[in-house]
């Protein structure tokens, strides 16, 4: 199978390229700005998008371009939209014109749930949607473009709802890394201590390899119009996160609440209900907990001695 992924070189797109070329497809590899061997490719630019696709002629597209930022979203709502949103209908038109037997994975975000009415311990993909940022917005209004152009037009698109991913590559701005990259800076005598906030909350962790190869997964076997949630199905309080990269370390980590961050969620637990997907591919999450943070340790300690050099 040909399969081409678009923002191949970020944090998801480097994984899931390794998850695909290890099981048989052909990757085509597109992002706005590579600074690898990759295709250049603006979602943006219907041109460049049709150019691209009948050049390669692919089986399958799996949209991860994106602004995946919730607080850029607040700050930029017009390009969260024009990007998430305009993008996707982007693609969906260029495949309904170039080949609308490619398969379509439009990359959405358990965002999309929002705060909701009813238990979120065990959220499935069926529980209405209440989206309160403008990313969710945006990321939910593409959801229904791609359901649209399946309906509409008979075409090939499955869509999904990812949970909290992390992992080794994982960049700043998220709570893993940011606990995981400063415990290696103060072992490295970077900084004396550990700034974290609100740590009550509960969410649904999963590795971004296992999060990769659902994704290979629902391309080789996804029902075409379904909806996936791609979780782990069990949540993890930011506390215990915390606690346990500590234990990880051989060090003294001294840990400061910053009373900017100490900012209660209005969802006290959001967890995933994967059923669907492992009844429609088999699917099942590989990967324990403790090595996401391992990982995700492992990955910022590393970068914190390369920087060094």
């Amino acid at each position: 199978m040909k399969t081409l992924i678009t923002g191949s070189e970020g944090f998801i797109g480097s994984h899931l390229c390794t998850e695909l070329e290890s099981n048989n497809h052909e990757v085509i590899r597109c992002d706005i700005a590579p600074t690898k061997p990759c295709s250049t490719m603006d979602i943006m630019n219907l041109e460049d998008v049709k150019n691209t696709l009948k050049k390669e002629m692919p089986d399958a597209l799996i949209n991860l371009a994106g602004q995946a930022n919730v607080g850029l979203s607040w700050k930029r709502p017009q390009f969260t939209v024009q990007l998430n949103t305009i993008g996707l209908i982007n693609i969906l038109e260029v495949v309904r014109e170039v080949n609308p037997r490619i398969r379509v994975i439009a990359i959405g975000s358990s965002d999309e749930y929002g705060i909701l009415k009813e238990n979120a311990d065990n959220i499935s993909e069926s529980v209405p949607v209440n989206p309160v940022t403008p990313y969710a917005i945006s990321k939910y209004a593409q959801e229904l473009f791609a359901k649209t152009y399946c309906r509409s037009y008979k075409m090939n698109i499955c869509m999904v709802r990812l949970f909290n991913l992390s992992g080794d590559g994982q960049a700043k701005g998220f709570l893993i890394p940011d606990i995981a990259s400063g415990i290696a800076e103060i072992e490295k005598g970077k900084r004396d201590c550990l700034s974290v906030g609100y740590l009550e909350s509960a969410r649904d962790y999963i590795h971004v390899k296992d999060a990769c190869r659902a994704l290979r997964l629902i391309v080789e076997k996804g029902y075409s119009g379904e909806t996936y949630n791609i979780c782990s199905g069990v949540a993890h309080k930011g506390q215990d996160i915390l606690d346990m990269m500590i234990g990880m370390s051989q060090f003294n980590i001294n840990v400061v609440r910053d009373p900017q961050k100490m900012r209660p969620s209005d969802i006290p637990v959001i967890c995933g209900n994967h059923d669907k997907l492992t009844e429609h591919t088999g699917w099942m999450p590989g990967i324990d907990f403790r090595t996401i943070l391992y990982d995700a340790l492992s990955y910022w300690r590393k970068q914190t001695a390369d920087f060094d050099i």
